[in-house]
This record gives structure tokens, sequence and C-alpha cells, in this order.
């Protein structure tokens, strides 16, 4: 099956044969799909059946809904990635997801994010990726497959060699299965970004991190790592920086959400300062204070050539702090995209990043921050720039939806016109 009409006849004999009707949902994306195949030739085709849409999601994907898309799809070779974002799917639907990704040979992407499965389905999951060699992104946050979980995927990514992406963030991990995924990424050369953000941890010695610290000195395929909301603190920004330097791939560090100090970034903006392939740093949601910011604006200012973003919101810093970094900017030009609300704002510190803003320094997309005056005094706004701003949802109307999410469509106006009688042709036809 390579096309939208025999993907549709598989679907309909699939709903027959297991006595299932047909789910409105499913129906409807499949019809849409013909409907733009009549208009524009496709190759493959994105399923999307994501439960947050409000203007599809008559009904969220459930068990049985999957059971019939793995009748559906276990021999198709039109449907490429697949998005069941948001729906009510649990261990027994996942177990038939990974039945499904040990038969199919073409699937490339799932996205079964914020489902209600727990160790079991994100087992089946695992042990499916040990045969599958196409599946490249796999994303399961906030569903809480907890150790057992994470034990499994921590498996199977010692014989996988095609995944790329794994997000198992927000999913309840324990320590023994984050030192078991650190472990196994020494090897790994495949994975390219990883989510594990959230973890379940009754330690604040900070072995995990410790584990991850070492594996990012001697990984050689890793590009992006979220470690969100690990308790992190000054010990584990310090081992971060005294390996990162031995690193030649990292891109992408998120570090938002822990407890580090103006110490941890005095260490960590060192390695800005020996130009290391970090491009993106995310460090909202810790307290870096003025000195922190102080030491990142020099490291940005006077040595780094390499950093493109940076996330410091919410980090108690004030004018202070934020006028160094919107001094750095002037010597920097690789920096362009910066996000800084949630800090202490004064005079100084808007009239610093209004002329960046105006003078289009900071492109508008590419922070969260706007200019506006009242009585001839410049003021900062928040704009809904943020950054992974499309990660749990994404807008449907506008100039911001990006390509994998479906437009809504605007209702059609009801008809108010009111039908104008001309009173002296009504007073001769008396």
């Amino acid at each position: 099956m390579s096309d939208i009409f025999s993907t549709v006849f598989s679907f309909e004999t699939a709903c027959s044969e297991l006595d299932i009707e047909k789910s409105e949902y499913i129906t409807n994306m499949l019809e849409r799909e013909k409907e733009n195949q009549v208009q524009e030739v496709q190759e493959n085709m994105h399923l999307y059946l994501a439960g947050d849409h409000p203007q599809l999601s008559v009904a969220r994907i459930t068990d049985d809904d999957c059971l019939v898309l793995y009748k559906t799809l276990e021999a198709n070779k039109f449907v490429r990635s697949i998005d069941l974002r948001y729906n009510t799917i649990t261990d027994k639907g996942a177990i038939v997801v990974g039945r499904l990704l040990e038969v199919n040979k073409t699937i490339e992407e799932i996205n079964i994010m914020c489902n209600d499965f727990g160790g079991d389905g994100a087992t089946a999951l695992a042990k499916a990726l040990l045969t599958n060699n196409t599946l490249k992104v796999l994303r399961l946050n906030g569903n809480k497959i907890g150790n057992k979980g994470g034990m499994s995927f921590a498996q199977a990514l010692q014989v996988n060699t095609t995944l790329e992406n794994l997000d198992i963030g927000d999913a309840d991990l324990t320590i023994e299965c984050l030192i078991a995924l650190a472990t196994v990424l020494r090897e790994n050369k495949t994975l390219k970004a990883l989510n594990v953000n959230r973890p379940l941890l009754w330690t604040v010695q900070e072995e995990p991190t410790d584990h991850f610290t070492r594996m990012i000195k001697v990984n050689k395929g890793l590009k992006e790592l979220h470690m969100q909301k690990f308790n992190m603190r000054d010990f584990g920004a310090c081992r971060f920086a005294e390996n990162l330097v031995f690193n030649s791939t990292l891109t992408y560090l998120n570090l938002s959400c822990n407890r580090i100090t103006r110490d941890g970034i005095k260490e960590l903006a060192k390695v800005l300062k020996l130009n290391t392939p970090l491009k993106i740093l995310d460090l909202s949601f810790n307290r870096l204070e003025d000195d922190g910011a102080m030491h990142l604006a020099e490291a940005i200012g006077t040595y780094n050539t390499t950093l493109e973003c940076l996330n410091i919101v919410s980090n108690k810093i004030g004018p202070k702090g934020l006028c160094s970094i919107a001094d750095c900017l002037n010597y920097n030009s690789t920096l362009t995209s910066l996000f800084i609300w949630g800090n202490e704002f004064d005079d100084s510190v808007c009239m610093a990043f209004a002329e960046h803003l105006h003078s289009e320094r900071l492109q508008e997309q590419n922070c969260d921050i706007h200019t506006y005056v009242v009585d001839g005094k410049v003021y900062l706004s928040q704009t809904g720039y943020i950054l992974r701003r499309h990660y749990y949802y994404a807008p449907i109307f506008g100039d911001d939806v990006p390509e994998w999410q479906i437009r809504g469509e605007h209702p059609k106006r009801a008809d108010h016109s009111v039908v104008i009688i001309n009173q002296e042709e009504e007073g001769c036809s008396m």
C-alpha cells in the first residue's frame, strides 16, 4: 500500500474485520488527505491524530482505535509519521503500537506524548526497537513509564542503531534507569537528542548528573540534551563545565528549572570562552543573579563566537546584570536569540534593550520582549515567543503555525443581512 486510496481501503477493511465502528476522527483525517492528493500528489503522509486540536478531535483515540491502526498500517508504505499526542491510549494501546513498530518498515516518527500508559506500554515500545530499523523519532513525554520503562529503553539503546531522538521527559524516571541510560550512551553513537526532564530523585548528591556529565565527555553522537528539573546545584554545573570542554558534538544544553547560582555559572562561562560547539544554552528558572549574568556577558562579549541562543528567564537578575548582557551584544554578532523576561527591569534596562530591538540587532521572533512608549517613557512587555514554543502545543491560526500543524478553518459567519422594503411601494400595493 503506497497511496492514500489503498490506505483508506485498508482502514475500512480493518474496521469491518474487527467489527469496530469507524472512528470519525481517523475517517476525517484520511478523507482530508484524499482531498490534498487531488491538489498535489504526495509520496508519503503524516497521519495527524493529536487529541488537542479543537476543530478536528471530535473524539480522542482509544486502545480500540490503536488496534484498527495496527491492522491498517502493518503493511503500509505510505504513512511515514504518526501524531497521537493528548489521547487516551493506555498500556493496552501502547502494546499494539509496539507491535506495529515490529512489523512496519517505513514509519520514521511517532509522537505519543501525554497519554495514559505506563511501564508495560513503554516496555513494548522499547522491545520493538530491538528489531525496528526505520524509526528515528519517538516521543513519550508525560507518560508515567517509571523505572521499568526507562530501563527498557536503556536496554534497547544497546542494540538499536537507528533511533535519533528519544523523549522520555516528565515520565517519572528513577535514579537507576538514569544511570543506565547514561552508561549506555557512552557507547551509543546514533542517538542525537535525549529528553530526561523531571525525574523522581530521592537523593541530593547529584549522582545522575555526575553520570551524565561523564557520558558527555566521551559521547560522540549526542547533539541535544534536556535535563530540566534535575535538582541540579553548582556541583552539577561544575561537573558539566569540566567535561563539556572535551565534547565536540553537543549543540543544545537545557539546564532550566534547577538550582544553579553564580558559582556554577562562573564555571560554565569558562566553557563558553573556549568556543565549544554549544549553540543553545537554556538556563532559565535558576538563580544567576547579577554576578552570574556578568560572567556570561564577559564570556559572550569577549571570547565566544559560537553561541546563538541564550535563555536566562526568571533568574533574579537585576539591572546591573541585564545591562551587561545588553552591552555584550555590541561586541558579539553570533548571539541572535535572547530570552530575559521574569527578571528585574528598570529604565536603564528598557533603554538598553530598546536600542537593540530598534536597530534589529534582536529580531522580534528571536526574543521574548517588545518595547512600547507611554508619556515619552520606554517600557518592555512580554511577547509570545519562547524557546521551544511549539513543543507542547501549536496555534492553528495566524503566522506562527508550524508546518506539521493542521491549520484551523474560520467558521462561516451567519447571514445577518436585512431585506430593506421600500415603504412607498408597499403602500401602493396595499
